[in-house]
């Protein structure tokens, strides 16, 4: 079953490493505390519901993938790709709406935990990784990912995001996942 992504222009390609150019995107979105699966479960509930017709509308709206988490109160050190998340660490959790969908044609949502956000267009590089995505091996593809863009001249912008876009009952050997960062300035071609 194909699941609509956000649509996006491919600035530059090498290996897993990608330069993604995104227009303007809604996302439903809640906040959620726990560790990264915890909130992963908690946020992933709250957002299908909406979706699946806990809305005032009581309409269903398309899933789409991937699911985002962005974490605050996430800490990477600098000299080891080692993570430390507070056990009540806060995190964004986001599903894309449906690409043909403008915010007004959104209905609003019966919890009133889940926002309705208007990204801007935005610069994005992506690393991607298959397998499971525990907070060690995310916080290492974060490491190695700042670390290229820093390599290319560019600046990593804000907190590093981990995009979902399989269904958990997906075998983890097939999952594609993927850390992104927002990122500023000129890019070089190579590193």
């Amino acid at each position: 079953m194909a699941v609509e992504e956000p649509k996006f222009d491919l600035v530059l390609k090498d290996g897993a490493f990608e330069v993604r150019d995104y227009g303007p995107l809604l996302v439903a979105e809640v906040t959620v505390t726990g560790d990264q699966q915890q909130a992963g479960r908690k946020g992933f509930g709250l957002l299908a519901k909406y979706i699946f017709g806990g809305n005032t509308q009581q309409r269903k709206i398309a899933m789409t993938a991937p699911v985002t988490k962005i974490a605050h109160g996430q800490t990477i050190t600098m000299t080891a790709p080692v993570t430390q998340i507070k056990s009540e660490a806060s995190w964004q959790v986001r599903f894309a709406m449906p690409g043909n969908l403008a915010q007004a044609d959104l209905p609003e949502p019966n919890n009133h935990a889940v926002t309705i956000i208007a990204l801007p267009p935005r610069r994005t590089a992506v690393l991607g990784f298959s397998g499971l995505a525990g907070e060690t091996k995310v916080a290492a593809i974060a490491y190695e990912l700042r670390n290229i863009i820093e390599a290319r001249g560019m600046r990593p912008v804000g907190l590093a995001v981990i995009a979902l876009y399989n269904p958990p009952w997906t075998p983890w050997f097939l999952r594609r996942n993927e850390v992104m960062f927002d990122v500023a300035g000129e890019m070089s071609e190579r590193p």
